[in-house]
């Protein structure tokens, strides 16, 4: 994933935050949307879009659009660099490969610890019932 090319191939859009302001709110756009067209990026290579494809399904819209937005602070220019930050820590983890899951066995010490414990466990219980009268 080429993140320069990527960055360039965002496209930006200003609209009206409704978070902290006060006033300022009513006249500024300070909230960010971007969006990225996933299947005509040059930023990623086929494999890459088909796992995002996959994996994002549901945040992408049916013609391959991701959309992210940002309204966090009052300042237009932070909204696009944390929302920008948002979109490459998403696409970076949703491209890790996780690895497949090796079945292992307990060893034959910890079984026998597991067992001892169990045991020593029950003893301490049944101690604390009242003794059987016959």
């Amino acid at each position: 994933m080429n993140t320069a090319i990527l960055i360039s191939e965002l496209t930006f859009k200003a609209i009206r935050s409704s978070g902290p302001g006060g006033q300022h709110v009513n006249k500024t756009a300070s909230k960010v949307e971007v969006a990225f067209h996933l299947e005509s990026s040059d930023a990623l290579s086929e494999n890459e879009k088909e796992r995002l494809l996959h994996k994002l399904s549901n945040k992408i819209s049916s013609e391959g659009i991701l959309v992210l937005q940002c309204g966090e602070t009052r300042s237009q220019h932070r909204n696009k660099t944390i929302v920008i930050e948002r979109l490459i820590a998403l696409l970076h983890q949703n491209l890790k490969v996780v690895k497949p899951r090796k079945k292992t066995k307990p060893s034959k010490g910890a079984i026998e610890r597991r067992l001892k414990s169990k045991k020593e466990h029950a003893f301490k219980k049944s101690n604390r019932k009242p003794p059987k009268i016959e």
